[in-house]
């Protein structure tokens, strides 16, 4: 198969929305999925479980997902939980961070206020299956192809006006003038170009899963600082008519502890589990009347050393992956879509439609994304330095971080600019 200008291999999250802006930019697009074809009945079998895991999207990712069309059918289905603050506390010291919607409270005529969302809590399975309903739509459908159950086995740079080959596990072979490597932490695309990854192991772990508590979230992103690693509570959907009999309940657990703790803690009952986890955070929300989907996964950072190289580039996790503790994993990899789609349709529109993606471009969107994302990166290793571990319990440092929290609190313009980052607007 020639002349597919762009080759994404990688369908997920990010590199289904990178496909869609281009293929809305009339750019031939080619995406590979290694995950077989899945029908309407499929989804709905998949959608019909709450998923523990969810994404904290920003304003910006909302506004990109609704760019590409995605937006819309996520909030048909019902399955998205906004919030309007986000509350960051540490047990057993002083301060606590609530910014957001709180911020109006002083406002004059409250009661006509209408909250303000700082983002939108969605299942990562909700997100591609509204992605995935795009795909097939006529209006792009000219411009996109989409394989779906087949894997990338080969790779081979034919040169710079070529780009490269790549082989299917059914033995086709597709050339590709720019491939884009979208395929996750482990990429295949960053391996077989040769790119050294900068990694950092927290030795941590984290449990993952969704409750039900006795109080309602009330629309509030949580986060508990605790000397053993951050304990996250995050608003879900309510999905079943019970829940939406008595809404805002259920929350999504992401529960940072240090690696041997965790393993332990997950071979537990899970009435164990849940007890212990209302315990860790001094029962913000009351007890916990049910558990589900307990799961866990090491946490770890890392960079590729280079983003791009000949004729390709890498986006999303496949160029990094940051601590958890901030919820901005998937947020820097779509702001990797916007800013490279924005290369790419500059290039696109002033060579007249011929030809896109030179190193210089490719370049360009490196100089703009590696450094952002390097800063967020350590600024997330440097927070969970700072609040786990033994390092952190030392008693000046308590007293640093407490007295810190305490006095950025007090700032109202400073805790504006931290909803504004959050928003990613």
């Amino acid at each position: 198969m020639k002349n597919n200008h762009t080759l994404i291999i990688g369908s997920g999250i990010v590199g289904a929305t990178l496909a869609l802006k281009l293929a809305q930019a009339k750019m031939p697009v080619t995406l590979i999925d290694a995950r077989p074809a899945r029908d309407e009945s499929d989804w709905q079998q998949l959608l019909s479980q709450r998923d523990a895991r969810v994404y904290a999207l920003s304003l910006a990712s909302i506004e990109l997902l609704k760019e590409v069309g995605a937006w819309q059918n996520i909030e048909a289905s019902g399955r998205k939980a906004d919030y309007s603050q986000m509350q960051v506390w540490q047990l057993n010291g002083l301060g606590e961070l609530l910014f957001g919607d709180s911020e109006n409270n002083d406002k004059a005529n409250n009661d006509k206020h209408v909250p303000q969302r700082l983002g939108s809590m969605v299942e990562p399975l909700v997100i591609e299956n509204a992605l995935w309903q795009r795909l097939e739509d006529d209006d792009v459908s000219a411009y996109l192809t989409v394989i779906r159950g087949q894997k990338v086995v080969a790779m081979d740079w034919l040169g710079a006006q070529l780009g490269h080959q790549v082989t299917l596990d059914n033995g086709e072979s597709i050339e590709a003038n720019l491939l884009v490597g979208a395929d996750g932490r482990g990429s295949f695309v960053r391996k077989q170009a040769a790119i050294e990854l900068d990694t950092l192991d927290y030795k941590q772990t984290a449990i993952c899963c969704a409750i039900q508590t006795e109080k309602p979230h009330q629309a509030t992103a949580r986060q508990a600082m605790l000397p053993t690693g951050t304990l996250a509570l995050l608003p879900l959907a309510d999905i079943t008519d019970e829940d939406k009999a008595n809404p805002q309940h259920w929350q999504s657990v992401v529960w940072t502890l240090p690696r041997n703790q965790a393993l332990a803690l997950i071979e537990e009952d899970a009435r164990v589990i849940a007890d212990k986890l209302a315990a860790a955070s001094n029962y913000e929300l009351g007890a916990i009347s049910q558990i589900e989907s307990i799961a866990s996964f090491p946490l770890t950072a890392q960079q590729a050393k280079s983003y791009v190289a000949d004729n390709l580039v890498l986006i999303g996790d496949a160029a990094h992956g940051v601590h958890p503790l901030a919820g901005q994993g998937l947020n820097l990899g779509m702001l990797d879509v916007q800013t490279l789609s924005e290369q790419l349709s500059h290039d696109f529109a002033r060579s007249g439609g011929t030809s896109w993606g030179s190193n210089q471009t490719l370049r360009s969107y490196e100089r703009l994304r590696r450094p952002h994302n390097s800063l967020m990166m350590h600024s997330f290793s440097a927070l969970n330095w700072l609040f786990a571990g033994s390092l952190a319990q030392m008693r000046p440092i308590q007293q640093i971080r407490s007295e810190g929290m305490y006095r950025v609190g007090k700032i109202k313009l400073l805790m504006r600019l931290f909803a504004k980052q959050a928003s990613g607007v």
